[in-house]
């Protein structure tokens, strides 16, 4: 049995900018600003993370952030919401769907999240491409601002429905060196995707385990990571 750990934007879908802009909004509206969010760099980072680093960079007290955090976050569900509307803005990755599907009706395979988005924010983004009920386990940038701490708990609530999982045996999947980070920081194994906003040469410097230029050539993909082996 393998668990396999997938991160969202860039990876599973293209929001074309749609959370950056909904949580300038929602920043603007908690905490009175932005920051410098048009300069910051969103990939890869969880959203408690992105909040802490720009509210701080503003001048912001530890405590002030703290206390406006859950403000912050319902203000952004909203806009995002809004934003992404019909879910017409939504763009799905080549091979992505198909890929998603296939691992998941594996009998050796559970099928999860590791995202820097906040629960709701990737129910939202998610549900348009119909991939959303598949994902059977998750951790979310909600749950910790580290994104390596992320994948201690998507192995415990693995656990929590019935699989226990060592960390060789769980695979993460990402278009960011934070990923690549991620999976080595608790051993997994490391799959790097250039759909992002980071091409294949610069994820090769971070020696993933796998690297794919994308994850069209479902069948090889697949095959590559059932088995597992760097």
């Amino acid at each position: 049995m393998r668990l396999f750990l997938f991160d969202i934007d860039g990876t599973l879908v293209s929001v074309r900018g749609a959370g950056r802009t909904a949580f300038a909004r929602a920043l603007e509206a908690t905490y009175g600003t932005a920051g410098t969010i048009e300069r910051y760099d969103f990939r890869g980072r969880t959203d408690l993370r992105i909040v802490h680093d720009l509210m701080t960079e503003a001048g912001l007290t530890v405590e002030r952030i703290r206390a406006g955090v859950a403000d912050c976050f319902r203000a952004y569900v909203r806009e995002l919401t809004t934003i992404i509307g019909d879910g017409s803005r939504v763009q799905i990755l080549p091979g992505v769907a198909e890929l998603v599907r296939r691992l998941g009706a594996r009998p050796d395979a559970v099928v999860g999240l590791l995202t820097g988005n906040i629960a709701a924010g990737a129910r939202i983004k998610l549900e348009p491409t119909g991939l959303w009920p598949l994902f059977r386990v998750a951790a979310y940038g909600s749950d910790d601002a580290d994104r390596r701490r992320l994948p201690a708990i998507a192995r415990e609530r693995a656990r929590a429905i019935g699989h226990d999982f060592a960390f060789d045996k769980i695979t993460i999947i990402g278009d960011t060196p934070h990923d690549v980070e991620c999976a080595r920081f608790c051993g997994a194994v490391a799959v790097a995707v250039a759909t992002g906003q980071h091409p294949a040469a610069d994820l090769a410097t971070c020696e993933p385990d796998m690297l794919f230029s994308d994850l069209a050539d479902v069948d090889r993909v697949v095959a590559r990571l059932a088995d597992g082996a760097p």
